[in-house]
This record gives C-alpha cells, sequence and structure tokens, in this order.
C-alpha cells in the first residue's frame, strides 16, 4: 500500500518540482523547440499539479492551505508560460 504524504510535504515537492523544470537543461541544437524538452518540462509541472491537486478537497484543509494550493497552481501556470512560451 502507498504511503500518505502529509499535504505539507506535498506542497515542498510540487514546488521542488517546478524548480527541477526550471532548471531542465536546454537543448543546445533545438532549443526550447525539441520535443524532449518540451516533455521533459510539460512532465515535470504535471507531477507538480497531481502531487496538490485533491488536497484542497480533503476534509482537513485548512483555508491556508488551500491558499497555498491555489497558489502554487498559479505558479505552475507562470513555469508553463516563462519555459515553453
Amino acid at each position: 500500500m502507498a504511503k500518505l504524504i502529509p499535504a505539507a510535504e506535498r506542497l515542498i515537492r510540487a514546488r521542488q518540482l517546478i524548480q527541477k523544470a526550471r532548471e531542465f537543461p536546454l537543448p543546445v541544437e533545438m532549443g526550447r523547440n525539441d520535443l524532449a524538452y518540451i516533455a521533459g518540462v510539460r512532465d515535470f509541472l504535471r507531477q507538480a499539479r497531481d502531487m496538490i491537486k485533491f488536497i484542497s478537497m480533503t476534509p482537513s484543509a485548512t483555508a491556508e492551505v488551500k491558499a497555498d494550493v491555489k497558489m502554487i497552481f498559479e505558479e505552475i501556470e507562470q513555469a508553463d508560460r516563462e519555459i515553453l512560451g
């Protein structure tokens, strides 16, 4: 059975995944047009999204945690625009 990860740890891991997406090495030849680069960045951002998407639906989530989740979703969208846009 999978180990449950507390919401606070999920928020930290999601931010780490966003940072990994930002640090993903840009290929020299094709740059941002390289499909492997785009797939790698989107995979990190998808993992971050999946890490936190159900936190706000749990009954134990406080208003502060829900605000953090909303802020991380915005960070994910912003990172997507900055990296791939």
